[in-house]
């Protein structure tokens, strides 16, 4: 039974360009509201690792009708091996192209962010006005509406302002009373990436090798010129903690003095760090939040719920946060803490599921000793050979995000005007 639907038009102010705000400006589009996209940036940042969909963030993308131009898009990645010191192949898991079932370690949609980044961009560029290279300095709202001050010293008022601007989020900030720090879980990990060229030997199997010390290092290459290296390192010193919000050529040595000695081609990725134009370096967090609003300021996406990379999910709840936020919007427009409440009692289910990720698992794939680097070859490779990661992934009606429904929101609720 469909519910009354509100069909006021609001201005919103979305704060971030990566892939929250752009898929939240489609659905707000979409539903005649005068959405503007800031972006602190001087242009589309259509860059970053490779990541992947899953779940019910598969069923929203398909609700936006974009499923086919992502599908086109795809990284040729046929599955995940585990690799020794010499390169050999320990055991190997495929991707599940099935079609049935839940992904495995690598997604049938398996996509470079950039590119993601870009067709969500294509989608909304035509009804949303996006700015570039101006950002949001600070904010104060009262009963009517909330006045954003921006970087060039202007500013303007709008009845909502959405923080879609990542895991170090600075609308958040904003929103936390003085003296709060960040709502940070840490996982205890430490992950760097960057591209370096691809030599005949990168295969389209994306490859994991462990070191000793907590140590892991992955290879996969996503075009015919260009390959991802991903150093990730179990340590919870205050030195990690701050090395990456120290100058990049800080952060390269950092990463080089942890992992030059790591053995495999762990020299020939150190050597391709130093030059690489692309490199990232960030803490494993995950953001935890009692409420995602205050007044007519709410967060979404990594901003509010990062669930960490080793979820899985951090592009699935991204868009699936967006849908939800922008349908409980749509549906009641004119009444803005009954759509920000509605969107936190909806939402949570998921967040909760998709943020439980088991530290104690964590710590076994990336062992300390090498005897513990042996034991978990040995028992991923038996499993292979049992084919049992196959039968758990074509066998399972449920993905990450759990047994959660992505909700029906009216047509009305989504296409105000049209």
């Amino acid at each position: 039974m469909e519910r009354a639907i509100a069909s006021k038009s609001l201005r919103i102010l979305i704060c971030g360009a990566g892939i929250t705000g752009p898929s939240l400006a489609y659905w707000l589009a979409r539903a005649g509201h005068r959405v503007v996209v800031f972006e602190r940036f001087p242009a589309l940042r259509a860059a970053g690792a490779q990541v992947d969909l899953r779940g019910q963030g598969i069923d929203a993308v398909q609700r936006m009708g974009l499923l086919d131009v992502i599908h086109s898009k795809r990284v040729d990645e046929a599955g995940v091996a585990l690799v020794n010191a010499e390169g050999k192949a320990r055991a190997t898991l495929l991707a599940n192209t099935s079609g049935q079932g839940a992904q495995s370690l690598t997604s049938e949609y398996e996509i470079m962010r950039g590119d993601l980044v870009r067709i969500l961009y294509d989608a909304t560029k035509n009804n949303v006005e996006y700015v570039f290279g101006k950002s949001v300095e600070h904010a104060e709202q009262d009963q009517d509406c909330v006045t954003a001050h921006f970087s060039d010293g202007s500013s303007a008022e709008f009845d909502l302002l959405i923080g879609a601007d990542g895991q170090g989020s600075r609308v958040r900030n904003a929103m936390l009373p003085g003296g709060y720090s960040d709502p940070y879980l840490p996982m205890g990990i430490h992950m760097a990436y960057w591209f370096i060229p691809r030599i005949a030997s990168d295969g389209n199997i994306r490859e994991t090798y462990n070191a000793t010390g907590g140590r892991m290092i992955m290879r996969r290459s996503h075009n015919p010129t260009q390959t991802q290296v991903y150093f990730v390192l179990r340590e919870t010193s205050p030195e990690a903690s701050a090395i990456h919000k120290e100058p990049v050529e800080s952060q390269k040595q950092f990463w080089a003095s942890k992992f030059r000695d790591a053995g495999w081609q762990a020299g020939r990725f150190v050597d391709g760090m130093t030059t690489s134009g692309f490199f990232y370096s960030q803490e494993v967090v995950q953001v935890r939040m009692d409420s995602w609003s205050k007044g007519r300021v709410v967060l979404a996406g990594d901003a509010a719920h990062c669930a960490s990379p080793f979820s899985g999910m951090g592009v699935s709840g991204a868009l699936v946060g967006a849908y939800i936020l922008a349908g409980e919007i749509n549906r009641s427009s004119n009444n803005l803490p009954l759509a920000l409440a509605n969107y936190e009692t909806a939402l949570r289910p998921f967040v909760n599921e998709i943020q439980t990720v088991k530290s104690s698992l964590l710590r076994l794939a990336m062992p300390k000793t090498q005897l513990g680097i042996e034991a978990l070859h040995f028992g991923v490779g038996l499993a292979c050979s049992l084919r049992i990661p196959q039968l758990i992934t074509k066998l399972s009606n449920k993905d990450r995000g759990g047994s959660w429904q992505l909700p029906e929101y009216a047509r009305s609720a989504m296409n105000l005007h049209h």
